[in-house]
């Protein structure tokens, strides 16, 4: 006679419905019953980690059915990008406008700029635990770093305290996001980009030493100047890529889509003339629409990815239904 099952049971059974549905038929008991056997006593809830293993397993055999895994390969590199620029942003942020001691506002955060300079320190440091520490670590860095940026706004907000622009904590955000799929047992690129980006941009600030006045007329072509970079690193890389046959480079710049659209909020927002600058409302619409159209673009390639393929690489062998590279980069085909 079978039991009803336990509240903690349907709770798995219900986070497997991030897999397609004639695996989760398939193999459905017996990935609940592995994870309940590893649940401790008591347990009420699935833990954070085996929520996210669910979800980014459901979504792997997702891409898998549809034949778009290569995505996820994208995705890793598309991640140490987002990371990498994020970090130089903070270090440029922390430099050109926190750590500046002339300040010429009747208003501080202590020895700081605003708020902005927990936020920022809390990305750079993110940066060193990347290249230094193991999984779990670095995502939990990483996760922090996104806590704080979030949090930023409705502290300035109950302090008084003064805080960045939110055009410039919105990609900063964005960039977290895609940095979380950072994989765990990375290479030394993966480890020490971040870093490598964070010392580089400090180095530069420093050397600039651009005033803190500067913040309010050059923060647009900071932002903009990251989006610039970003994308001309995704350029290359999807290049780079294609001309050896494989996609990710292509699937990595259709994800940095969404970041590098929120760091051209403030350039392409439209504004009136007299006032010098986009207001609120146009440039929370501009992100609406710059957001939802960059995630469309990204959607759209993966229902058409097939087509896509052979389009740009006609010649290129069969992908490995496990890694996405192609047949002749695989170990195994050595």
């Amino acid at each position: 006679m079978s039991h009803p099952p336990s509240k903690l049971e349907r709770r798995y059974q219900r986070l497997l419905w991030a897999y397609p549905t004639n695996y989760r038929a398939e193999r459905g008991p017996e990935i609940v019953g592995t994870y309940l056997d590893l649940a401790g006593p008591g347990r009420r809830w699935p833990s954070l980690a085996d929520a996210a293993d669910l979800l980014g397993g459901g979504l792997r055999q997702r891409l898998r059915a549809a034949g778009a895994l290569g995505l996820l390969t994208g995705v890793r590199t598309a991640a140490t990008l987002a990371l990498t620029t994020a970090t130089a942003l903070a270090a440029v942020w922390f430099v050109l406008v926190e750590a500046k001691p002339e300040h010429e506002l009747f208003y501080s955060f202590g020895p700081f700029h605003s708020l902005g300079a927990v936020v920022w320190l809390g990305w750079i440091v993110a940066s060193v635990l990347v290249a230094t520490l193991p999984a779990p670590w670095p995502r939990i860095a990483v996760t922090v770093a996104i806590v704080l940026t979030m949090a930023v706004a409705p502290a300035s907000a109950l302090t008084g305290y003064p805080r960045p622009a939110l055009y410039i904590l919105l990609p900063q955000v964005a960039l977290g996001v895609v940095a979380l799929a950072r994989p765990d047992h990375a290479g030394p690129w993966h480890r020490f980009a971040p870093l490598g980006g964070t010392a580089s941009a400090t180095a530069i600030s420093m050397v600039t030493g651009l005033s803190a006045a500067n913040y309010g007329w050059s923060s647009g072509s900071i932002v903009g100047g990251a989006a610039f970079a970003l994308i001309i690193w995704a350029g290359v890389l999807t290049f780079g890529y294609l001309m050896r046959g494989d996609s990710r480079g292509l699937w990595a710049a259709l994800v940095l889509l969404t970041p590098v659209s929120l760091l051209m909020v403030r350039p392409l927002a439209p504004y009136h003339q007299s006032e010098g600058s986009p207001s609120w409302l146009e440039l929370a619409g501009s992100a609406v629409i710059l957001t939802v159209g960059s995630v469309a673009v990204l959607l759209l390639a993966v229902v058409l990815h097939d087509r896509l393929r052979r389009v740009l690489l006609p010649t290129a062998p069969s992908h490995c239904p496990t890694c996405g590279r192609s047949g002749g980069q695989h170990p195994s085909a050595r």
